[in-house]
């Protein structure tokens, strides 16, 4: 494997541990620290030695390729133009995929918000990270991303770019797991898993907007506020590469369009949430106009060759949304829970109008910014990530892998076109051969018994693996 695509690890991890772990020991998060560092020098010295990729770069002379993440938030497969949706209107998401390639086989790490983001943060699965369960707002509990994971933020500062967050983090309240002790220059937005669009409390009514690690109100609404941030960093960096990373809250509720009265309050938290279609059509099309302005943005400022956009969903839909012919959503192992829309998006580089069935994940993007910068990883960074920059440009196809999904008692292994379901007392299992019953209908399990048997080995050693690797950290 080349230096710029990084290190795959060998075997597979999950674990079932309590959602939630408390790293509050000081001595710990110095030593985590310190083991960041370390990999950081050595991500640093690496890129020093080998400069920028050939295939992007030639002689590495021009500026590194722009980079932009827009993830949106509860965002189901059956709600969005290009995937077959006629219930809303999303041209500018249409238009990256007419530009671009679209995926139709892509997932989310996660059923639910914090895990998927940990693995899109670190191209690890969550379960590595200690992040499997919700970070959640109750008690502003001193819990996060360990600080000894290595984000694609950090990657990318140290090959150079400046890096910003607009949006949601979700990862961690305490201020120790801000974004800025985390790899991003800028960050703007809110720690929990969602606010009120318009006063900007999190559900137990708690203040919560900030700028870095400081508090810092602003008036508006959520969806335009992180657009407009998201706009003047690309102005105020053009003429240096940049990671924009923009972390919508749209569709997640409470559902509110942009007329609509606050729904938290300070005395209560969350109140009464109504949802109407009418609303929920409002919040989507809303982000897609983000899409837009943010894409038209770059175009302004004359960086649409040198610059990647991809864009996806952290998880399946909840509420109103539509995962469309797949079975289950949010919360769920299901496809509808974890199979979300995803678009790449090049000019020059990735040829237009082109659609994949390959079969990708969030944690594929850290090593695909690494190639994409230049930066090759150093050996000692194991990833479940692989790049994918090959198969976008060359066409290339990675070689097969099993894939995995774990939620509460729910776990699920990917090899091909069989998908295997099951808990954690691996008594029982249903699988589905999704090329001819991508609505997961039809149980094949017991006319394929060899198989199922096959796939539960696979998926108990890598539970068994990871729980090795937290293990390590306590």
């Amino acid at each position: 494997m080349s230096p710029a695509t990084g290190t795959l690890v060998n075997g597979w991890k999950g674990v079932f541990e309590n959602d939630r772990i408390d790293y509050s020991s000081t001595s710990r998060m110095n030593k985590n620290m310190l083991r960041r560092r370390q990999l950081l020098i050595a991500v640093c010295a690496i890129a020093v030695v080998l400069g920028a990729a050939i295939l992007l770069h030639g002689s590495g002379k021009e500026q590194k390729p722009n980079i932009i993440i827009i993830l949106a938030d509860d965002y189901g497969y059956g709600d969005v133009g290009c995937f077959g949706s006629h219930r809303f209107n999303t041209p500018h998401i249409d238009a990256l995929a007419a530009g671009g390639l679209r995926f139709t086989d892509f997932h989310s790490n996660g059923a639910v918000c914090s895990p998927t983001r940990a693995a899109l943060l670190t191209g690890r699965y969550q379960q590595r990270t200690g992040i499997s369960g919700v970070v959640t707002a109750a008690g502003h509990r001193h819990t996060g991303l360990d600080l000894g994971e290595i984000t694609f933020a950090e990657i990318l500062k140290s090959a150079g770019y400046v890096t910003g967050l607009f949006g949601k983090w979700h990862l961690g309240y305490h201020t120790d797991y801000n974004p800025i002790r985390q790899g991003f220059d800028e960050f703007i937005g809110y720690v929990s898993g969602n606010v009120d669009y318009h006063a900007h409390l999190d559900q137990t009514g708690r203040e919560d907007w900030w700028n870095k690690d400081q508090m810092n109100p602003e008036n508006g609404y959520t969806t335009d506020l992180l657009t407009e941030h998201g706009v003047d960093f690309i102005r105020r960096h053009r003429r240096q590469a940049f990671l924009l990373y923009i972390a919508h809250e749209a569709p997640h509720y409470p559902f509110q369009g942009r007329k609509d009265p606050p729904r938290y309050t300070r005395e209560n938290g969350r109140t009464e949430d109504p949802v109407t279609l009418e609303v929920y059509k409002e919040m989507i099309e809303v982000m897609d106009e983000s899409v837009g302005r943010i894409h038209q943005a770059v175009i302004d400022a004359g960086l649409m060759e040198n610059t990647f956009i991809f864009f996806f969903s952290d998880n399946g839909p909840s509420g109103l949304g539509s995962a469309g012919a797949l079975r289950g959503k949010k919360g769920q192992i299901w496809e509808g829970g974890h199979r979300v829309p995803a678009i790449a998006y090049w000019p020059g580089k990735i040829e237009a109008g082109q659609v994949t069935d390959l079969t990708a994940m969030g944690a594929d993007l850290l090593p695909t910014m690494a190639a994409i910068s230049g930066t090759a990883l150093p050996d000692s960074l194991v990833l479940d990530g692989i790049n994918l920059l090959p198969h976008l440009i060359e066409h290339t196809e990675p070689g097969p892998r099993p894939l995995f999904w774990s939620h509460n008692n729910q776990l699920a292994i990917r090899r091909g076109d069989f998908k295997l379901v099951t808990d954690t007392s691996f008594s029982e299992a249903s699988m589905y051969n999704l090329s001819v019953d991508l609505g997961e209908e039809h149980d094949i399990a017991a006319q394929n018994q060899a198989l199922v048997q096959e796939l539960l080995e696979i998926l108990r050693a890598w539970q068994k693996e990871v729980t090795k690797d937290v293990q390590k950290r306590t």
